[in-house]
C-alpha cells in the first residue's frame, strides 16, 4: 500500500502528535527527533502548537528554548503556555527540572547547543521530544569525537516523524515505520519506494531517476509490443 504525503504543515503536526502517541505507549523514556523542513518555516509557532495539543491530552510538559530570549518571545506569543515555557541553561542549572516528571520538547538545538543538551538529557527522566533541531555538527567532521559523538548520545535519539524535501522529491517516517520516498511530478508528489532503513542520496537518486539501463529495458519492451502488434 503506498504512502501519502500530509497535504500542509497542520496535517503534518496532526500526524506527528499521532506518531508521538504511539511511541510513548511503548516507553516511559526515549529520545525522539520531530523534524518539518517546510521551505521559509519559523518552528515557533508549530512548537507551541504541539505543546498545547500534547497539553491538552493531559501530558504535562516543558518547552525549552536555546535561550531566555526565544522563551521570552514564546510566553509573549502563548500566554497560555507562559508557565511551561523556559531556555536549555534554566535546565542545565537547576537539575530538579528533572524530577517534575515532564514530557519535554527542545525546539530548535544546534549544534552549538550539543553539551547542554546532553547534559538536560541524560538527567530527564521522562520522554524528550527534539524539534526540528540539529546537534550533529558537521564541521566536527570525521576525527574522533565525531565518532565518538555518533556513537554515544546521538545514537540514542530516534525519529517519531520526519518530512524533509529533496531535490525532485520528498522523504517521510511516521511512527517508526520505514522510509517512505515520494518524486515531484507534474501533477503532484508520487509515492515511489519504501526503504527500511533510511535510504543514502545514491538509493535516492536510483529510485527518482531510472538508470539508463531500466530505460533501455523499457524501451526494449516497448519496441516488442509494437512488433507484436504489427504481427
Amino acid at each position: 500500500m503506498s504512502a501519502v504525503l500530509p497535504a500542509d504543515l497542520l496535517e503534518a503536526e496532526q500526524r506527528t502528535v499521532s506518531a508521538l502517541d504511539a511511541v510513548f505507549g511503548g516507553s516511559r523514556r526515549g529520545r525522539w527527533m520531530v523534524t518539518w523542513r517546510f521551505e521559509g518555516l519559523r518552528v515557533m509557532g508549530p512548537a507551541l502548537r504541539l505543546a498545547r495539543t500534547l497539553l491538552d491530552s493531559s501530558r504535562p510538559l516543558l518547552v525549552a528554548f536555546p535561550d531566555a530570549g526565544a522563551a521570552a518571545l514564546a510566553k509573549r506569543d502563548a500566554p497560555d503556555l507562559a508557565d511551561s515555557c523556559v531556555d536549555f541553561m534554566q535546565l542545565q542549572r537547576d537539575p530538579a527540572w528533572a524530577d517534575r516528571g515532564q514530557l519535554l520538547l527542545l525546539v530548535g538545538a544546534q549544534p552549538s547547543d550539543y553539551e547542554t543538551v546532553e547534559a538536560i538529557c541524560n538527567l530527564w527522566k521522562e520522554p524528550v521530544v527534539l524539534v526540528n533541531g540539529r546537534l550533529e555538527d558537521a564541521g566536527v567532521g570525521i576525527g574522533s569525537v565525531a565518532r565518538s559523538r555518533r556513537r554515544g548520545f546521538l545514537s540514542t535519539w530516534s525519529t517519531a516523524f520526519l518530512l524533509e524535501p529533496l531535490a525532485q522529491g520528498a522523504l517521510m517516517l511516521e511512527r517508526q515505520k520505514e522510509w517512505e520516498l515520494f518524486r515531484c511530478d507534474p501533477d503532484g508528489y508520487r509515492w515511489i519506494q519504501r526503504f527500511e532503513q533510511r535510504p543514502d542520496p545514491e538509493q535516492i537518486d536510483a529510485a527518482l531517476s531510472p538508470s539508463a539501463d531500466g530505460l533501455r529495458q523499457t524501451l526494449g519492451a516497448v519496441d516488442r509490443l509494437i512488433d507484436d502488434l504489427r504481427g
